[in-house]
């Protein structure tokens, strides 16, 4: 075999595994039961995946509320809450910013987020970051962040592997977060029709009145609904009668 027949054979195996592991890590977060685990499992394959020191995942519920949902270590966790606080960095960008990655070679020269590349540079020895967002067609879902703590230890091929994370990963959170939404409405219409079936026993009423009561306490008392029906259900009657 030439020198050359031999670097294709070795890059053939090396896609094979990449697909492999790819193909897993999907089959992964698809059996995942809840949106918490899958981002946990998300930051956990990401890691492993772009063999960077750290990982952590940023997600968006509003304009004014942005919450670290993975974080693979304490620093991770820390340089997600220095952007909120100081209101600039790259994780933060990558979730409302035109561009949809932003990398960093070294914190410590880069100055478009001056305050928080100098402090993760100092106290965190975070040198190298990139940060790419999670979103589908649909909508934005937050963002992927890879931590590293030499200069320069992602380019553009770990940007193109980590494109290929966010758009999996991006598919997971939105099948996971569409099936907790169902589960809740189930769960919440399973406990309204047990409270249901409390105030017809108790107070000799038909459904249509039950549920017109549980509506009724819930907009005098700005409750929402499910929790009035989960307090009957707990007290077998109503809150304050």
């Amino acid at each position: 075999m030439t020198t050359d027949e031999y670097a294709e054979a070795q890059a053939a195996t090396s896609t094979l595994d990449d697909l492999a592991y790819f193909a897993d890590m999907a089959l992964d977060l698809h059996e995942e039961p809840t949106a918490e685990r899958t981002v946990d499992r998300i930051a956990e394959y990401a890691k492993a995946g772009m063999r960077c020191d750290d990982t952590g995942i940023l997600l968006v519920h509003s304009r004014r509320r942005i919450e670290t949902a993975a974080a693979t270590s304490k620093n991770a966790e820390r340089a997600h809450t220095l952007q909120t606080e100081l209101d600039e960095g790259p994780c933060l960008d990558a979730l409302t910013g035109n561009e949809s990655y932003y990398l960093i070679n070294d914190t410590a020269t880069d100055e478009r987020w001056p305050r928080w590349g100098k402090i993760v540079a100092d106290e965190l020895e975070v040198r190298s970051v990139l940060s790419i967002r999670l979103e589908t067609r649909a909508r934005r879902y937050g963002s992927l962040n890879l931590y590293g703590s030499r200069p320069d230890m992602f380019g553009i091929d770990d940007l193109a592997v980590a494109s290929i994370f966010a758009r999996h990963a991006s598919i997971a959170l939105a099948q996971s977060q569409e099936t907790d939404g169902l589960q809740k409405a189930m769960d919440a219409r399973k406990v309204i029709g047990i409270a249901m079936g409390i105030l017809m026993e108790r107070y000799s009423i038909d459904s249509d009145r039950a549920f017109t009561v549980l509506q009724r306490y819930s907009q005098t008392n700005n409750i929402k609904l499910r929790d009035v029906a989960q307090q009957v259900a707990d007290r077998r009657t109503l809150p304050g009668a």
